[in-house]
């Protein structure tokens, strides 16, 4: 039986207003792909918050996501994701 572990999410301006929360732990039982992540998002907080992540640009710990694809993208236990939607200004 697989001990619950947990990802660290913390979410920015818009994905924050969306989720209605700064931070939280997502429980989870072994690592999760980032599109699996977003979509467990997107079933506890709406269709506002999976909207605002597809234009999010994400951290996994100090390492930026980038171009890659979230299906391929593996986030482990233990890790924090952070969600930056694009801010406006120049």
């Amino acid at each position: 039986m697989n001990e619950m572990q947990v990802i660290e999410i913390h979410y920015w301006a818009a994905a924050r207003a969306a989720a209605g929360t700064r931070a939280e732990e997502v429980p989870v039982e072994g690592p999760i792909t980032l599109a699996d992540l977003r979509r467990l998002l997107a079933e506890r907080h709406g269709p506002r918050l999976a909207d605002v992540l597809m234009v999010c640009s994400v951290l996994l710990g100090d390492r930026p996501v980038r171009s890659q694809d979230p299906g391929e993208v593996v986030v482990e236990p233990g890790t924090t994701v952070e969600f930056l939607p694009p801010f406006a200004g120049g």
